[in-house]
């Protein structure tokens, strides 16, 4: 098992996010608990180009400082939204033998569904806790709606286990 980490760049960690408090909570709670457990956490950010606010070398592409990656945690760099897509993750996953991937992060109706149909395909097993992906307003939905249709709706038993934190963890133990 491991825990991804996906686009949780200094950029994008804002307070327009849905539920922002508890988003920082819960990715931080995972990160903690899934390092205590030995699940190795795995980082994908976002590299939009030059004069983009992710711009590989500028403050914005950085981990956002309360998520920051430990020296020794793999970190993958992506330029579309899924993060297995010319990244070398997927041949890295497999080469660990490593089949379930908890994934958290940005955003919600971009990178998060990407990453989450991408892995379906992939054949992993995929694992996204409640309320420890979000994203912000869009033109065609409220954060909150987007939140819920992605979570509760599109993925949730077709193409991933939508559950809790406490149960997250409850597996990460075992």
């Amino acid at each position: 098992m491991v825990l991804l980490v996906v686009d949780t760049q200094k950029a994008l960690v804002n307070d327009e996010l849905y539920n922002y408090n508890e988003f920082i909570d819960n990715i931080q709670l995972l990160i903690k608990k899934a390092r205590e457990n030995n699940v190795e956490v795995i980082y994908v950010v976002h590299d939009d180009g030059i004069g983009s606010g992710l711009t590989k070398g500028t403050d914005g592409f950085e981990v956002f400082e309360k998520f920051k990656p430990l020296s020794n945690e793999k970190l993958f760099v992506k330029s579309v939204n899924s993060a297995f897509k010319d990244t070398g993750l997927v041949e890295y996953l497999a080469e660990n033998n490593e089949k379930d991937i908890i994934i958290v992060g940005l955003q919600t109706d971009k990178c998060i569904n990407a990453t989450v149909i991408s892995g379906f395909e992939y054949g992993f097993n995929l694992i996204v806790p409640a309320f420890a992906n979000s994203t912000i307003n869009n033109n065609y939905m409220d954060s909150q709606k987007s939140y819920r249709y992605y979570n509760e709706f599109m993925w949730h038993e077709r193409y991933a286990e939508c559950i809790s934190i406490e149960e997250t963890i409850k597996r990460m133990n075992s």
